[in-house]
Formats: structure tokens, sequence, C-alpha cells
């Protein structure tokens, strides 16, 4: 039965090394700025406020404990995309070793994790963006400034801002690769920028006085905190979806990953330090602009129109990156049968999937647009920790079944670093709600639906 038959991991490999209509143009400093890109954003401007909130001054432990989950399955994720540099990411992955429905659900997992983080995230960069205007005395109307019943008492409409940067971006995308790299690169160099200036500025206002007591809220308090900012880590296995696009995937994919993962978790735990140091930490109770809060608190006004400035960037960079990574599954699945033929066309000039990433894009704009998305952090994350539980898995059943495989990057201490990764992840997904446990859960079985309806008799594999 073709749901638990795998695709041919040589003639995959074989396939990676022809042509597949999309431009070779990327190479591992693009692929480390656009890790950086996908993860610097929300996590580090918005979710840091509520971290400090629920683990106190252990922030910065909640912050190592998600990045060591996300370090174990770094590893993973690097051999499997030097290995086998096909465009899917995990989804790939799991085709080659796990069979065609769990490739199909981890698939379907993909697009649900990455649309609904472009919606999330272009929400947040809706409220910074109005935030920076009105400082210039600018102000939209009220009724397009939000979804319906996102604000209680007030009649709202349509959250427009988040749909025009959603149309934006994804022209940018599907005017090609080479332009949306160059953007991110810039966008990636400024927000950094503002990060590390942000850390000079700050640091010299810190009291040690608020770091005590440091863990406020137990290990339980920390571990909770550290299942939430796990979104703040999102976006490094995105690298892997270009993987057709870069020059030499075998040496740059795992630089890309695990470099972009390395530089933002320092990048993290020393704001989330000085945060902590600056502001008391139950101060950042309600509070969606916790970093400029810190600089206000210091008395550093002058530079929070700055640090509003790095937060928009640094969404932008998210929204653009993880729409990227959300079009390149959707070209992988379709090119497998899985998903209708026209999502994998790509364009004869401009070199991408255009039709494919406008449909994402008009689909997940006007999600954003029009729904109040306060809950959704909790369901992205529990859907990305499955991902990376499954190529854990998947990395010690293809070192069985293939040990003669070339491998260019190889995953030190199998089977106990992905073990150790599996450990992690669920670890984190137990001290998530019971509320996202069913949200997930249903949307696994409308997967299931599609799949026994459509996917499995347009298979190519089946066929």
């Amino acid at each position: 039965m073709s749901l638990f038959r795998t695709k041919n991991l040589d003639e995959m490999i074989a396939h990676s090394r022809k042509p597949s209509g999309l431009a070779k143009v990327l190479g591992p400093f693009d692929l480390i700025l656009m890790g950086i890109g996908a993860i610097v954003g929300t996590g580090i401007f918005v979710l840091t406020g509520t971290g400090a909130v629920t683990a106190g001054p252990a922030l910065t432990l909640s912050f190592i404990v998600a990045a060591i989950a996300c370090g174990f399955a770094a590893l993973c994720y690097a051999e499997f995309a030097s290995t086998v540099p096909v465009a899917g990411s995990i989804y790939t992955y799991t085709y080659a070793t796990l069979g065609e429905l769990a490739a199909w659900m981890i698939g379907w997992d993909l697009l649900l994790e990455y649309g609904l983080a472009t919606s999330a995230v272009s929400v947040g960069w809706s409220g910074y963006f109005q935030s920076l205007i009105a400082g210039f005395g600018l102000h939209l109307p009220v009724e397009l400034t939000a979804a319906p019943g996102a604000l209680p008492g007030v009649t709202t409409y349509i959250n427009l801002p988040a749909l025009c940067i959603m149309l934006v971006l994804t022209a940018m995308l599907g005017w090609g690769v080479r332009e949306s790299a160059r953007l991110n690169n810039i966008m990636v160099a400024i927000k950094v920028g503002v990060v590390l200036l942000f850390i000079l500025v700050g640091a010299r206002h810190v009291e040690p006085a608020n770091w005590q007591p440091f863990m406020p809220f137990g290990y339980h308090g920390m571990l909770t905190a550290s299942a939430l900012v796990f979104f703040a880590f999102i976006g490094f296995d995105a690298v892997t979806s270009a993987a057709e696009e870069v020059k030499r995937p075998e040496r740059d994919l795992p630089i890309g990953i695990i470099g972009s993962l390395a530089a933002c978790t320092v990048l993290y735990v020393i704001v989330s330090a000085i945060m902590t140091g600056i502001v008391p930490h139950k101060q950042f109770l309600g509070i969606d602009h916790p970093v400029s809060l810190a600089l206000k608190h210091a008395g550093e006004n002058w530079f929070a129109g700055f640090v509003d400035l790095g937060a928009i960037l640094g969404m932008t960079t998210v929204i653009l990156v993880m729409a990227y990574g959300q079009t390149r599954i959707i070209f992988a699945m379709s090119r497998d049968g899985l998903l209708p033929k026209r999502l994998s066309n790509v364009h004869p000039r401009l070199k991408t999937p255009f039709f494919a990433t406008w449909l994402v894009g008009i689909i997940f704009g006007l999600i954003a647009a029009v729904v109040p998305l306060n809950v959704l952090t909790e369901l992205i994350n529990i859907g990305t920790l499955a991902a990376f539980s499954l190529v854990s898995v998947a990395v010690i059943i293809m070192r069985k079944k293939r040990p003669d495989l070339k491998r260019a990057f190889r995953c030190p201490g199998v089977p106990v670093v992905p073990a150790l990764a599996v450990a992690f992840c669920v670890m984190l997904m137990v001290y998530l709600s019971a509320f996202t446990w069913v949200a997930f859960g249903v949307w696994l079985l409308l997967g299931l639906a599609v799949y026994f309806g459509y996917a499995r008799k347009h298979s190519l594999l089946n066929k």
C-alpha cells in the first residue's frame, strides 16, 4: 500500500542534482541570515514579556532549554538536509523513511504551522506599525486596524495593515528568490543592529536586585515558559526548504541551520537577562512591547522608536521566510501528486512557484485580516514540536536502513542525540494546554480526510 511505502532515496538524491526549474542562487551567508530572519522577530520583541511573567528572571533558562531542544533537532535536520538536498524540508525526509502517510501528515502539519505563523506575525507587525506612525501623528481609522471582535467594545472590520504587509511580501517572493534574499539580508542586518544596540544601552541600567528571586515560580514556571518561548526559535527549519536553490547544499545547509540557531540563542539569553534586570518581571504583565518598555523604564525614551522599527523589520523577515518555506513545502507535495499539479508549476521567467506563492499570501493574509489570533502561539508550537520529533526518529531509522549512504554532515551521537531531541520536544508538548492538543487533533483528522479523499488517489508513488 502506498501509504506505507517510502520514496526511493537514491532516486531522490539523483533528482536533487538535476535542474528543477528553481534558481540556485543562495550561499551559506544567505542561509544564516535567512535563519536569523525567520527566528528573530515576535519571540524577542513580544514573547519575552509573556515569558518573564511566567518564569521571572529564570526566563534565560527557559530560552536555554528551548534552544537545547531545537539544537538536538537541528543536528538531525542538518544530516538530512545535506544528504537529501530536496525542497520540502521534513516532509521530504519523512517520505524517504516513514512512508507516504506519515509524510502527508507532517506536510499537512507544516502547512498549518507556517501559514498561521505568517498570519500571527502579520497581526503583531500591524500593532507595531500603528504604534510607529502614531509617533508622527498619523492614525488609521479604527475600523481598519483590527479583526472583528479583536478590540472589546470597539467596532472593527479588518486588519488592513496585516493584509497589506502579507500582499507586499508575497509580491516580493513571487518576483524572485534572489531579490527576496537581498531584502531579507538588509532587514536582518538592521534588526540585529537594533538588538545589539539595546544590549549596549540596556546593560548600563541593570539592577541585579531585580534578578532575585531568580526562579520565583519554580521549575514548573521555567518549563512552562520554555514551551511558550519555543515559538521564538521556529524558523531555522525553514532554511532546509531552500535546498534546491542553494549553490552547495551539502556544505551550506548545515552551516545555515546550526549557525542561525546558535546566533539567535546567544541574543535571546542576553536580551532576556537585561530586560528582567531593568524591569521587575511582574511589570511585564499584559505588555506586548517588552523591549521598548525596558528602555522607557530606564529613561532611554529616545531609543524606544528605534526598537519599534527593529520590531517591524524583525517581524517582516519572519513573515517573508516562513511564507517562503511554506510555498516550497507545497511545491514538493504538489510535485509528488499529493496536491494539485498547478501548485508546483514554476514561472518560466521568474523561476518561482508563482501561483502557489500568491495563493498562500492571499489566504493567510485574509486570515490575518479578519481572525483574532491571540491563541495561535501554542497551536503553532505543538505542530513544530511534533515535526522536530519526527525528523529525529527518521535519522535513527535511516542510519539503520542505509548505513552505506554518503552523508556530507553526520549528526553526532546517534541514536542518543535524536532520542534526546524527541525527549525534550515531548516534554515541552506536555506543558501546552488541553485546548491546544484538541485543536491540533482536529487539524490532523481533517488532514486524514483530505489524504484519503484526494491525495492518495493522485499520488505518483501510488500510480
